[in-house]
């Protein structure tokens, strides 16, 4: 049995440009983003490795890759981040990648003023600048239109006159908030936060983005415990915080930027959950090979190579799902909760198949464990993934009045 899963991804196929981005960065992260240094890196201050982060940037042009080259960016396609994202996967890179790359720069360019856009997007390409997208009440996969279906868009938690972040204007074109968010994606580190509040009182309540620097008077960040260190998140307090308002006072604008933003790092989530399956079946495939039981590689034994066998569809079926969710971005959520499925299979696999030392700290299979764990409470669950495509895609007729 060969150590190493083949990298097959069915109907897929990459242009040499794309397979000089995947060869370079595994062979970066190979050196950068061994399990040891990934326990290191979440220890940090920052939560990831500010030093691997600035290679990235510098030598692959990794947060700028799908950016528009007007903003200093590479000006490619969701292929090539997934492609990206697949490599980071593998490893668990503990990154800004997710929060800046996948939610923040597409809000930006897609609300943001031209002064906006120039001012922050090329900070973001060149990889000085991280953001994320504060939301109050944890709930960032309703903000992104993943689990919810166009009946619910734009309802998010802490609406109305009290709770969540309220914004109201201080005149000059200026705003002030008021309010928190709990689990907030690298809220301790990020250098711009988008923060979702609703403005308007209850008459006129809506939904709106503002731009805030973490630094401001008023604002306070608390780095929380999370499930899966990779993933750090943190809770934000704003009180009586200057903001500036990102775009224009369009909440249908905000409402269709959020939803397109979460079907991009649905796929960029997608691809790292196959990344992570993938990795974790390798690491696997590499123990029962090794490790022997009554004088055999209990990789030999038929039970064991039925389970790996399971183990690799859930791994293909997964890369397949994100590079098509990458050529239709619209599959993304669907792709996503596919991907995580398959990672949630593979991880609880290679525990079990690795036996008592799979359940423990020391060892890195339970880095994958926490990691598929993690991202469906993030961004899932699986169910409301999917039934959030079907009700996009028209596959179930609402309920009629009072049935």
């Amino acid at each position: 049995m060969d150590a190493e899963v083949p990298d097959f991804t069915g109907f897929t196929a990459f242009t040499p440009e794309q397979d000089g981005i995947r060869r370079t960065l595994r062979d970066l992260l190979a050196e950068r983003s061994t399990p040891e240094d990934v326990r290191a890196a979440v220890r940090t201050a920052a939560g990831y490795d500010t030093e691997l982060w600035r290679r990235l940037a510098d030598r692959l042009g990794l947060p700028g890759l799908a950016l528009p080259a007007a903003y200093g960016g590479a000006g490619r396609t969701l292929t090539e981040l997934a492609l990206a994202c697949e490599e980071t996967g593998r490893v668990l890179l503990p990154s800004p990648l997710p929060a800046t790359v996948g939610i923040a720069a597409p809000l930006i360019d897609a609300l943001g003023t031209p002064d906006q856009r120039q001012r922050l997007l090329p900070h973001i390409a060149d990889g000085s600048l991280t953001c994320t997208l504060a939301v109050p009440g944890g709930a960032l996969a309703t903000a992104l239109a993943l689990t919810c279906g166009a009946s619910a868009r734009g309802e998010w938690a802490g609406g109305g006159r009290a709770g969540g972040i309220q914004a109201r204007p201080a005149g000059d074109g200026r705003w002030l908030l008021y309010g928190e968010a709990a689990q907030v994606l690298d809220g301790h580190s990020a250098g711009l936060l988008l923060v979702a509040a609703h403005t308007g009182g209850f008459p006129r309540s809506r939904a709106l983005l503002f731009l805030v620097r973490p630094e401001a008077a008023g604002a306070t960040r608390i780095r929380q415990s999370a499930l899966d260190e990779t993933r750090p998140q943190a809770r934000v307090e704003l009180r009586e915080v200057e903001g500036e308002l990102l775009g224009a006072d369009d909440a249908a604008a905000v409402a269709d930027a959020l939803a397109a933003a979460g079907t991009q790092v649905a796929v960029m989530l997608a691809a790292e959950a196959a990344g992570a399956a993938a990795s974790a079946l390798e690491r696997t495939v590499g123990y029962v090979t090794m490790r022997e039981r009554s004088g055999r590689a209990i990789g030999s034994f038929q039970a064991v190579k039925q389970r790996l066998a399971d183990a690799y569809v859930h791994v293909q079926t997964a890369r397949s799902a994100a590079y098509c969710a990458a050529r239709d971005q619209e599959a993304g959520p669907l792709a996503l909760a596919q991907c995580l499925q398959s990672l949630r299979a593979v991880a609880a696999e290679a525990a079990h198949l690795h036996g008592g030392i799979g359940f423990t700290g020391e060892h890195e299979v339970h880095l994958y464990v926490k990691r598929a764990a993690a991202d469906e409470l993030l961004f899932g669950p699986v169910h409301l993934l999917r039934d959030a495509a079907a009700e996009r895609a028209g596959l179930f007729a609402p309920c009629p009045a009072g049935g």
